[in-house]
């Protein structure tokens, strides 16, 4: 039983929908579970480094003097240095990336992907961002590169994994 628009009409769901759609599915039908298990594995390892350090240098790289200047100053709290204020939007801009990376401790190849591509993101902002957000967190990347590699070993990668890593940290 194949309506026309069954097909649309499910790839226009919104992701929420799609988890629920997914979930009772397989609740009504457990012996799909190996079936979705093994395309969640196939999608959540499939994680393309260019796309990840690109990400990571957009969401850098779109912090500006506005982020800066509505964050830095004096508030009801008392006053926030402007280098403090543009570490911490820094770090937020970040967080997702670190966020996701852990989620993929349990799939040790699809998390070391993952981090070189926020390591080749944030040495790409070091290098090509010409924002003026950028001259107030240059020594940012280099100090996050260690911070990224240090939650990624949290996930105990073979030591090869951490070689290999090590050496696309270093630059050259």
């Amino acid at each position: 039983m194949n309506r026309p628009g069954m097909k649309k009409f499910i790839q226009n769901l919104s992701a929420d929908e799609a988890a629920l759609v997914l979930k009772d599915i397989l609740d009504n039908d457990p012996s799909l579970m190996k079936k979705a298990y093994e395309s969640a594995i196939k999608i959540a390892c499939n994680v393309d480094i260019d796309e990840v350090m690109n990400r990571v240098y957009n969401s850098l790289d779109s912090l500006d003097m506005d982020d800066l200047n509505g964050r830095a100053g004096k508030t009801r709290y008392g006053y926030v240095e402007p280098t403090d204020a543009a570490w911490e939007l820094f770090e937020e801009a970040l967080d997702p990336f670190i966020d996701e990376m852990n989620q993929k401790h349990t799939l040790p190849a699809a998390a070391k992907a993952y981090c070189i591509g926020i390591i080749r993101g944030l040495w790409m902002y070091k290098e090509e961002s010409t924002s003026d957000f950028a001259d107030w967190v240059e020594d940012a990347p280099d100090q996050y590169v260690d911070t990224v590699i240090d939650e990624w070993k949290k996930g105990n990668p073979p030591s090869e994994d951490i070689a290999e890593v090590m050496s696309i940290a270093k630059r050259d």
